[in-house]
């Protein structure tokens, strides 16, 4: 199993779902956790629970799109451990939307948080590592809706898009810093988030049942069944580790074989 003893990692949207999840399983395996969330009260609870369990974990309010925030975040993470070793950004939001009702409102909030929320913690967490004396690992959080548009959730998908673009654009860039840049593709998974775009299909009269998105959507995984947060751990303990030393720019699809790319 890769080692992650001592390294010092900040999860983005680590109060509940995927985030808490993967926060849990980095800290199970030896690393030093920031729990980041904008509710204060979800980080607390994540953080105590590793602590509870023996692992080392503070709680940090943290707003994404906020760039003072974020660099409070990181600055944390420098006071308490030390270091920063690897930024995840799993902060994100969804919203479902008929493609000619989309605001420009409603877009600025998708992608504010989903895009511009990626950028500003790459670029802190990079100023971060470069005054370490270079190295560090960034994931993100992008999506299979980062691969390929769907309809009900354009300015979502686009927003994913941006997140593996970032990704990219940021792999060439550091990488001779020894600074790498990796994504994570989720399908359907059982989450908050999903419970929120199936509410956005019954609401817009695509669904009529509770759930009836998420089958649909998840009826496409060949390995026939929808996602877990778990299943996504082992990918998130690789990335992070050194045995993804030698891979940067990648955007991997984590969804039970819903997208083939």
């Amino acid at each position: 199993m890769p080692t992650l003893k001592d390294k010092s990692i900040i999860v983005t949207g680590a109060g509940r779902g995927i985030g808490a999840t993967i926060a849990r399983a980095l800290a199970a395996d030896g690393a030093r956790m920031v729990i980041a969330d904008r509710t204060e009260d979800d980080a607390k609870t994540v953080a105590e629970s590793i602590r509870a369990t023996g692992g080392d974990a503070v709680a940090v309010t943290v707003d994404v799109r906020d760039r003072a925030a974020v660099r409070r975040m990181i600055d944390t993470a420098v006071a308490s451990f030390g270091r920063l070793d690897v930024l995840f950004n799993n902060a994100g939001v969804a919203q479902t939307k008929p493609f000619l009702d989309i605001t420009e409102e409603d877009w600025r909030f998708v992608t504010d948080v989903n895009a511009l929320g990626v950028l500003i913690g790459m670029q802190e967490a990079i100023k971060t590592f470069r005054a370490q004396g270079g190295g560090g690992k960034i994931i993100n959080t992008a999506s299979i809706a980062g691969k390929q548009g769907y309809e009900p959730l354009a300015h979502y998908s686009a927003s994913k898009f941006a997140v593996v673009a970032l990704t990219q654009a940021a792999a060439r860039a550091f990488g001779k810093e020894k600074i790498t840049a990796n994504a994570i593709c989720p399908g359907v998974v059982a989450t908050e988030m999903w419970k929120i775009i199936d509410k956005g299909f019954r609401d817009t009269g695509l669904t009529t049942a509770e759930d009836e998105a998420f089958n649909q959507f998840a009826a496409g995984a060949v390995l026939g069944r929808p996602s877990t947060a778990e299943d996504l751990v082992g990918v998130a303990r690789f990335l992070a580790s050194s045995d993804s030393d030698f891979m940067t720019g990648q955007s991997l699809l984590v969804d039970g074989g819903m997208v083939f790319a």
